[in-house]
């Protein structure tokens, strides 16, 4: 049964079958903790220099860095994660983590998983609450730096991270469906501090974009919907 819904092999790449990961589903939490611990760390000079005079808030200099720490901490644990074990290059550390080649058949499996997402949005608005997450755009300045950090740069290293690392790490154990649960809830939960009402929606998200990523070998397609994803919020705000 699943074997039959494995991505098949692009042309050009190594034939290693899907998980593409060998560091298990524990190394792959505690990789999560640490890129969250990571970038805490790194983000301390930033708080530290960019903190205003009056009130708790930051200056534009101290969000900036507080979000570039956030994702240099998802992007560099994942490398370190994914070269853990055997001396290889950069180029098999983002192999490992689903930077791959996908098929033009992928279109239609992203053109599913956003229209699954857009109904359960559509659903959870209507009958429960409009999800909310707060507008951290304005704080990091000019339109194209915010661009640059929400839409480009940050899906990349939570795909990274998410789903290269963490999903790959805990589908080497567990079932499909129970791993892309796993990773959605962690995915949604840490949005939690900018939007309580937005973490469903983003739980949906995560375990979908899971999917795509074994439906399809790689991670692109859901970096394309996230950076999709992240624009549209960008932009409608």
């Amino acid at each position: 049964m699943e074997s039959n819904l494995t991505a098949e092999p692009v042309a050009g790449q190594p034939q290693r079958r899907f998980p593409y990961s060998n560091w298990g589903p524990w190394t792959a939490i505690g990789g999560v903790l640490m890129a969250l611990g990571t970038g805490i760390v790194l983000s301390v000079p930033g708080v530290v220099l960019g903190h205003k005079a009056h009130g708790n808030h930051l200056t534009t200099f101290g969000n900036l860095w507080v979000q570039g720490a956030t994702e240099v901490g998802f992007l560099s644990v994942s490398m370190a994660v994914a070269a853990m074990r055997g001396s290889v290059g950069i180029g098999e550390i983002f192999r490992r983590l689903g930077v791959r080649a996908f098929r033009p058949s992928a279109l239609k499996w992203m053109g599913a998983a956003i229209g699954l997402y857009l109904l359960f949005i559509a659903l959870y608005g209507s009958l429960i609450v409009q999800p909310h997450q707060e507008d951290i755009a304005e704080a990091l300045g000019p339109l194209p730096v915010q661009i640059l950090l929400i839409a480009v740069i940050a899906p990349i290293s939570e795909e990274i991270c998410f789903r290269g690392m963490l999903f790959g790490g805990l589908r080497e154990k567990l079932p499909r469906l129970a791993a892309a649960l796993i990773t959605g809830v962690i995915f949604g939960g840490l949005h939690a501090l900018t939007g309580v009402s937005a973490v469903p929606p983003l739980i949906v998200f995560g375990f979908l974009l899971a999917l795509l990523y074994e439906k399809t070998g790689s991670i692109i397609p859901g970096i394309l919907l996230h950076m999709l994803n992240n624009s549209y919020a960008l932009l409608s705000h």
